[in-house]
């Protein structure tokens, strides 16, 4: 099965909302390469349709769960602008797909990060100001049954992202201890800190950066970069109130029509 194959099943599913069997029987276990360019062909048909590229989320950063599948890195996937809401807005369930919600930090560039050797003082110095957010992942494969390749074909599990309103510098800031708290329905399903994502979310963003200098497709100025999750995620369902609070960037919150 080709590449363009394998990507119109997957859009399909989002479609019509009708989750599709893994992807990965048509590729090799570890094929990221192709995932990656199953991934980047319905980034691109959204986009040649009207949508705006806004920033890039990372996902598996927490070294437990790479463990578990098998891989020795994290996987990227594109924010479009679609994905955004703003506090104040409810998020429909009917548009969502088998969702998950976790929150994290986000980080807001203000200039272009070019090359493949960018360290961490490079990334402090592109960053505009960092934020509190909550990613809604969703998963168009069945019963989230996913392994490494289903989960990047599939654009990293994105659905949603709503941003916090509080704006820190990155100085005032400290990544690795700060903590999280998420509430669904005033009851607390996650905690954890900044050592849950890489160790320090900084330290995810450098991988980004300089995986997407190798690509071709550097960081740029403006863009959102989700960092990774600071806990576990926690399913989400109809009539739910959300809330999240990171130690320093303040409280963000929604509803789930």
């Amino acid at each position: 099965m080709t590449h363009k194959e394998i990507a119109a099943i997957l859009l399909q599913a989002e479609i019509t909302q009708k989750a599709c069997e893994p992807i990965r029987t048509h590729l090799s276990d570890l094929d990221l390469e192709s995932a990656y360019a199953i991934q980047k062909l319905n980034v691109d048909e959204k986009i040649a349709k009207g949508g705006i590229e806004v920033g890039k989320k990372i996902g598996l950063t927490s070294f437990k769960v790479q463990e578990q599948l098998g891989v020795d890195q994290p996987d990227f996937g594109i924010l479009l602008q679609h994905m955004q809401f703003n506090q104040g807005e409810n998020l429909a369930f009917a548009d969502l797909m088998q969702p998950k919600a976790e929150a994290e930090i986000a980080f807001i560039l203000k200039h272009d990060l070019t090359g493949e050797q960018l360290t961490t003082e490079d990334i402090i110095d592109a960053i505009d100001y960092v934020v509190s957010a909550i990613e809604i992942v969703g998963s168009r494969i069945k019963d989230w049954n996913i392994k490494i390749t289903d989960t990047i074909a599939d654009n990293a599990s994105s659905s949603h992202f709503i941003l916090g309103n509080k704006k820190m510098s990155i100085k005032n800031i400290d990544l690795e201890n700060s903590k999280m708290q998420l509430y669904v329905n005033d009851e607390l399903v996650s905690e954890g800190d900044g050592t849950s994502c890489m160790g320090n979310p900084l330290n995810s963003v450098v991988w980004l950066a300089n995986k997407m200098g190798a690509l071709g497709n550097p960081l740029k100025k403006g863009e959102v970069i989700l960092s990774g999750a600071l806990g576990p995620m926690v399913s989400l369902n109809p009539s739910d109130k959300v809330k999240a609070t990171i130690e320093g960037l303040g409280e963000i919150s929604f509803d789930v029509d």
